[in-house]
């Protein structure tokens, strides 16, 4: 369901089979230079793709004209009620305008920008918010919000279609997650313009970044959205792009920097995990290498939950031990494991391989295996799984085989004496 038709923000693609692009708005006073071109150096670095700034003042166009000289990702115009502020927006060199044409005065209004915006091959996005609906649509809005938002949205697209400008993209956000994600289904069966994704006014770094991830996941995953901001209530616009980068690599639609995985903590945990995330988590910030990285709990469950990562560290009371590619690397006294497993990441991208000592290797699969000999008894769900699928495989063995001494019994788990009575599913691998 993705866009079929593209546009371009200066040398940026959005829509079509162009990648999810990401964009943040500054919180700085545009006109403001220092603070806001320091800002969006940050966001540059950050991972944004473009950036958006407001200008509600014609202190803000003349700053904006600096802004986009200087800027090193293109830079969109926000525009709200003076049409004459995007159209000097235009002449002061901005690569895109974002305009809401119910509040701009009129299609006549409109109509100015689009020929300007012609003349300069400038795009635009239009659309609306849940707040900013058309009056005469406000009744429709009271019964049924999600047909109004679309509905708005697609008599804007008539008219620029009206206007013979069509190189847009639209956005219809609510501060609704569930109205977000239907409104946006349902456009995308309508239009084939590309579609800017947000979860309006999301709310602080903690539940907007929730609501974002809920609300844009479940659209990105459908195929639905070319480009996304999230909206959180912080003056560090950095952290939108963060936010927006996990989940895109968490959908696996794009890939920057290092991927973590950390196991969720219970009551095996026999090591300051919290704090040792944290650490692994703020140093990996300063790798762009696409790498995952996982760290364990305890030793219990072995690596096998994390074998596919490339390097990971599994702890236990007093040690732990460094893995590569579900292979021991070393083990090591518990308070060095983040400087080890840090030291193993360097070698290996410096070399451009991992470096195993068979001996050092070999004293970790033992220190494992010990581990996991000594908790036996504890039957996690992998352990269940594998006994289940060894029973399976006796099971469909050849019949002529010779009777074993002692017959597999399948392990039976009394659900009604389990703490997690009714949550249990089925493994087959």
């Amino acid at each position: 369901m993705a866009s079929r038709r593209q546009i371009w923000v200066k040398d940026v693609p959005i829509g079509g089979s162009a990648p999810v692009a990401v964009q943040t708005m500054t919180k700085t006073e545009t006109a403001n230079l220092a603070a806001t071109m320091e800002q969006i150096g940050r966001v540059a670095e950050a991972g944004s793709d473009l950036v958006r700034v407001a200008v509600p003042r014609e202190a803000d166009v003349e700053a904006l004209r600096t802004i986009v000289a200087d800027s090193p990702i293109p830079v969109i115009a926000d525009i709200h009620f003076n049409y004459t502020l995007a159209l000097k927006a235009i002449d002061a060199g901005a690569h895109c305008i974002r305009l809401n044409p119910g509040n701009i005065g009129g299609p006549d209004k409109v109509a100015q920008v689009a020929e300007r915006a012609t003349a300069a091959g400038v795009p635009m996005r239009i659309g609306v918010n849940s707040g900013s609906l058309p009056k005469h649509l406000h009744e429709l809005e009271r019964s049924s919000p999600v047909e109004a938002l679309v509905q708005a949205a697609v008599e804007f697209v008539e008219l620029m279609e009206r206007l013979e400008f069509e190189n847009f993209k639209v956005s219809i956000k609510s501060t609704s997650v569930p109205n977000t994600i239907a409104a946006n289904r349902l456009l995308a069966s309508k239009i084939e313009y590309p579609i800017h994704l947000g979860i309006t006014e999301a709310g602080t770094k903690w539940s907007g970044s929730l609501k974002s991830a809920v609300g844009l996941g479940a659209l990105l995953a459908d195929g639905v959205g070319d480009t996304i901001r999230i909206s959180l209530s912080t003056f560090h616009a950095e952290e939108e792009v963060k936010v927006a980068w996990e989940i895109l690599k968490a959908l696996g639609l794009r890939e920057r920097g290092p991927v973590l995985i950390a196991c969720p903590t219970c009551g095996r945990l026999q090591f300051d995990m919290d704090t040792v995330v944290a650490e692994i988590e703020n140093r990996l910030e300063q790798y762009t290498e696409p790498i995952e990285v996982a760290v364990l709990g305890c030793a219990v469950n072995g690596i096998g939950e994390a074998s596919h990562a490339d390097f990971g560290i599994t702890g236990a009371k007093n040690e732990g031990l460094i893995f590569a590619h579900g292979k021991p690397l070393r083990k090591v006294p518990q308070a060095g494991l983040v400087d080890a497993l840090f030291e193993e990441i360097d070698r290996s991208l410096d070399r451009g391989n991992v470096e195993v000592d068979a001996r050092k290797a070999a004293e970790g699969a033992e220190w494992l295996q010990r581990i996991e000999d000594e908790n036996a008894d504890q039957l996690t769900p992998e352990r269940i799984a594998q006994m289940e699928a060894a029973a399976a495989e006796d099971a469909d063995a050849d019949i002529t085989a010779e009777p074993l001494d002692q017959p597999v019994r399948r392990t039976s788990v009394d659900e009604k004496s389990s703490p997690v009575s009714g949550r249990r599913f089925t493994r087959t691998t």
